[in-house]
């Protein structure tokens, strides 16, 4: 099936894929050819696309993906290959989510919380 990763800058990648899992906001989900179509949200995580040859993970800050029974099309908030995602990354990320969710007040601020501790959790799966 065929993957494909945007981001406002750029396009990511663009190839063959047998699975690809990404960090939903209900839950991971893990997408293979023949899948049913769905639209969901991100949350700040890992996607893991595997290919004909090696894995390949990205880093994703949010955004949406679109699953039909041919492909996977992820449109990233941000998104860098995982080996690329370095401490400055997030520790800038973390600092606006902080700033934010201590701003916050009333639902935005469980929502401001949550987006916080998906970033930390991030930073540590990525090993950053």
């Amino acid at each position: 099936m065929q993957f494909d990763l945007v981001s406002p800058e750029r396009l990511l990648a663009s190839l063959d894929a047998s699975a690809v899992q990404i960090p939903g906001t209900e839950g991971d989900m893990t997408i293979m050819a023949d899948h049913a179509p769905v639209i969901t949200t991100l949350r700040p995580g890992i996607v893991k696309v595997q290919g004909a040859g090696d894995a390949q993970d990205f880093v994703v800050t949010g955004g949406f993906a679109e699953v039909s029974a041919t492909g996977v099309s992820v449109l990233a908030e941000m998104a860098v290959a995982k080996a690329d995602a370095k401490a400055d990354m997030f520790d800038a990320l973390l600092d606006s989510a902080r700033t934010t969710a201590s701003d916050a007040s009333g639902d935005a601020k469980d929502l401001a919380d949550k987006h916080l501790a998906d970033l930390e959790a991030l930073k540590a799966a990525a090993g950053a």
